[in-house]
């Protein structure tokens, strides 16, 4: 099977069996910042956004995805010109293995899409679906509020 997807804002033809999970089309053709963690939609190191939502992509089958806008981590920003949620991460120490951070760039994004000004118990709802070994999520609350408090713009 064929299918058109938009993907970090670019039109991409992919080809993929009719029953392939989302998170298996997007890994196979070079989005490794997808991570495949539980492929049960519990950890959150696979979301993306799908057409404005925020989705396990391990819970979507790729079909029901073409034509749809994509956006992974990377669509956000990248090394050479990182996001403010990026900024925010490192600065504040929050990035320790690296495993979960795609996940919680996105769910950081769709958070602040979402909510103009949330509190922690509002921040902490929505990083809920991302699991994170290393840092106990202090870190990453603390670069999510200052980023509300505006310190990245």
């Amino acid at each position: 099977m064929e299918g058109e997807f938009i993907i970090n804002g670019k039109r991409k033809v992919i080809q993929f069996e009719n029953d392939d999970l989302l998170l298996d089309v997007l890994r196979n053709n070079g989005y490794k910042e997808v991570k495949c963690g539980c492929r049960e939609g519990t950890c959150g190191s696979c979301v993306v956004i799908l057409d404005e939502k925020l989705v396990n992509s391990c819970q979507v089958f790729a079909a029901t995805a073409t034509g749809k806008k994509i956006i992974t981590s990377k669509g956000l920003g990248d090394i050479k010109n990182p996001h403010k949620i990026h900024k925010a991460l490192v600065d504040a120490g929050a990035v320790q293995c690296g495993f979960c951070t795609p996940g919680m760039v996105l769910a950081i994004y769709y958070l602040l899409k979402e909510e103009k000004n949330p509190d922690e118990e509002k921040i902490k709802e929505y990083l809920d679906g991302n699991l994170c070994r290393c840092t106990g999520y202090e870190k990453i609350i603390e670069a999510v509020k200052s980023i509300i408090e505006g310190k990245y713009g």
